[in-house]
């Protein structure tokens, strides 16, 4: 599976496939495995292992601790990243700052309200189709002028869900 990770503003795309990772054209044997009951985790690349930290910040993002020093990373799925990229296209119609269903579904969470501002990048809603969670973020900063959708409502692609001003 293709993942691509974006860590202090650099994104390099990684291709998981069982123990063989793939990480910019260097392939690696790699394995992530849990200790049971605490936030570490052991990474082993190349036989040599690393023992982590790692915590979640939910949607793909997550804090990763190591000798002292943190770092924080977002990872998501070639899906993920595809449905984004529809999103903020959606988001672009000449003249108007909108956001679109980019597929029909169901809204699960509207996490923003009108009249409040929101920043490039910002959780907008939380869109369920074929029983997957798809945040829509704001393609670009701004107020909210009107939130279209309600938790709990079908919507179909293309239709408006939360207008910008």
């Amino acid at each position: 599976m293709k993942y691509f990770v974006e860590l202090g503003g650099r994104h390099v795309a990684v291709d998981v496939d069982g123990d063989r990772v793939v990480v910019d054209g260097n392939v690696f044997q790699a394995s992530f495995e849990a200790l049971p009951g605490t936030p570490l985790r052991v990474l082993i690349v190349d036989g040599r292992p690393r023992t982590l930290v790692v915590r979640s910040g939910g949607r793909g993002r997550w804090a990763i601790g190591a000798g002292g020093e943190w770092r924080e990373l977002e990872v998501v799925d070639e899906r993920t990243r595809y449905i984004r990229s529809l999103a903020a296209a959606e988001a672009k119609p000449a003249g108007a700052h909108v956001l679109k269903a980019p597929m029909p579904g169901l809204v699960v969470r509207v996490e923003v309200d009108q009249g409040q501002a929101v920043a490039t990048g910002a959780g907008v809603l939380v869109l369920e189709a074929m029983k997957m969670e798809n945040e829509l973020r704001a393609s670009a900063g701004g107020t909210v002028r009107a939130v279209r959708v309600q938790p709990g409502q079908a919507v179909e692609k293309g239709q408006v869900l939360v207008e910008f001003e």
